[in-house]
């Protein structure tokens, strides 16, 4: 496996992108829930909160999504700290689409007390380096409707909306906003 390691200039401390393997779990895990959890417990129930966080984030689903050949997930470090990470998937590990000729981006997270910071840019900008290399024709998501800084951040960024899916958390059926980006047309 070939680990892919990256530094960018923030502010006056670098950020640095690194491949997330299974030695990372624990940190995974983490990074994972405490960033869904800022993002997202002041609009759910504290039930559903706890539902998802451990379905989604529990030990055996990260190691399956984390073994998955065609997914792959991208730490932010700040020296050795986690503050952020990206999972993107290709084909079969996509959530809805499993187009062969596209990325998903599932997760951009960041810590909240780097938001504003280009940490979320600095992730989204090594997608698109993934989706480049990989000759891709579009890169697609989901983003809660609920959500406008995402929404927000992914239009700034070139995508539109083309249609809606049902994410569900705990026992509570949201609409996110499936989004995309054409690199190219074939």
């Amino acid at each position: 496996m070939v680990y892919y390691c990256e530094t960018i200039r923030l502010r006056m401390e670098e950020l640095e992108l690194t491949e997330v393997t299974l030695e990372d779990l624990t940190l995974l895990q983490e990074i994972g829930r405490v960033t869904f959890s800022e993002t997202f417990s002041e609009y759910n129930s504290e039930e559903n909160m706890t539902r998802y966080l451990e379905e989604g984030f529990s030990e055996e689903k990260l190691t399956e999504e984390l073994n998955h050949e065609h997914s792959a997930f991208y730490f932010a470090r700040l020296g050795a700290n986690v503050i952020g990470y990206l999972k993107l998937n290709f084909s079969g590990a996509q959530t809805e689409l499993q187009d062969s000729k596209s990325l998903e981006i599932e997760r951009i997270y960041v810590l909240g007390d780097y938001h504003g910071k280009r940490v979320g840019q600095a992730l989204y900008e090594k997608a698109m380096d993934i989706a480049q290399q990989h000759q891709v024709n579009y890169v697609w998501l989901g983003v809660w409707e609920e959500n406008p800084r995402a929404i927000n951040f992914y239009q700034k960024n070139g995508f539109v909306a083309f249609d809606k899916h049902v994410f569900k958390l705990g026992t509570d059926e949201q609409t996110d906003i499936m989004m995309k980006k054409l690199l190219k047309t074939d």
